[in-house]
This record gives C-alpha cells, structure tokens and sequence, in this order.
C-alpha cells in the first residue's frame, strides 16, 4: 500500500438541520452539533500519524478538521474539494417543488445523463474533472502516506465512483452522513475503498 485516505464529510451546519440546500455557493459555519462531531472525531483519530489534512475551500470542511491544524498538521485547502454547486437552488429551503426538481435531475443522473445541471450549477461531470485534478495532486505527492480530507457528501460520492471504476450513477450506492469516514488505500494505481461511512466516533 502506498497510500491510504481517511475522508469525511463535514459537520453539520445549521442549514443542513433545517433542510436548506447548500452546495458549492454557500460557505456556512458548523453548529453546535457539527463542532461536537468534529471534536469526537478528533478524539478518536487525533494519534493518528496523518502526513497531511486537505479540505475544500469552504470552511465547513476546515472547521471540521481544524483541531489537526491546530495540532501542527500541514494542511492545503483545494476548490477542487467544493460541493457540488447547485446553482439556483442554493439557499432554498426543501418543499415539495424543490423535492420535485431534485427527483427529476437524480432520474437523469441515474439514467447516464451526467451532463445535466440546475440553471447555474455544475453537473456530475464536472465536479468528477475537478476530483481527478486532486486525484493526481494527491498521487503526486509520494512522501504523503497517511492523508486526512474533508470535504461533502455529493461530491464525495462521486468521488467514491472514482476511486472504485464505477459509473457516476452509482453515487446513490455510497451513503454518507455528517463526519462519516470512508477509508481508501492506494496500492500503484489502485484504489480501494476498505471503510465506508464509519461513524464508529458519534457512537460513545
């Protein structure tokens, strides 16, 4: 194994407990519940040798992982790792007319139509051509052997397409909450996920 990856979805924000789209155009902050799951995940992972911490540029994602930072972890954070924009929907609150719409694209998606996006946002392949540029950023660097990266649940989906050759539809197979944990092991050029949405930390 060259290298292996623990990646997590952020903590949750105010706007993810009160059901309000965010994607790549919103920047909230974590809430209290997020900062919890954040310190618990810190306190079962913290002796960790981590090498290096990756976050989007938004700051939900370094203040998920700010304890390491402050611990003296070198850390980048990368736009490459942003959400999926959602364009015009972003900052709309759920309802039926936006459960709707969102069925409708999912069936698109589902259906290989990875081109298809919301007036203003980006698609599933789009997001997939800015994941591989930090793919190769990442494979590039071989004296980095243990990475933390956080990032959001879309868009870490598709990234777990990626790594496991699987078509973009089959986001919907990998499911994530907010701090859940998938564990990918580098071997040449090989990818595999070895953990998937472990929340072993939110459990006491």
């Amino acid at each position: 194994m060259d290298k292996e990856l623990y990646i997590i979805r952020h903590g949750e924000t105010d706007l993810n407990k009160q059901g309000i789209i965010q994607g790549r155009g919103i920047d909230s902050d974590l809430n209290d519940t997020g900062r919890a799951q954040a310190a618990a995940f810190y306190n079962l992972y913290k002796d960790l040798p981590f090498d290096k911490v990756y976050t989007s540029a938004l700051k939900r994602t370094q203040q998920t992982v700010q304890q390491f930072i402050d611990a003296g972890l070198p850390w980048e954070k990368h736009p490459e790792l942003d959400e999926l924009a959602w364009g015009e929907w972003e900052g709309t609150q759920t309802s039926e007319h936006t459960i709707g719409a969102f069925k409708d694209m999912t069936e698109k998606w589902q259906a290989g139509d990875f081109d298809a996006h919301f007036e203003g946002g980006e698609s599933p392949n789009d997001v997939a051509l800015r994941l591989k540029e930090i793919i190769e950023v990442i494979k590039s660097r071989p004296e980095e052997k243990l990475i933390l990266v956080c990032m959001h649940g879309r868009a870490l989906r598709l990234l777990m397409c990626l790594f496991s050759g699987r078509p973009l539809s089959a986001m919907y197979d990998f499911p994530h909450q907010n701090t859940g944990l998938y564990r990918v092991s580098l071997t040449a050029d090989l990818f595999t996920i070895t953990d998937s949405n472990n929340t072993d930390h939110l459990n006491g």
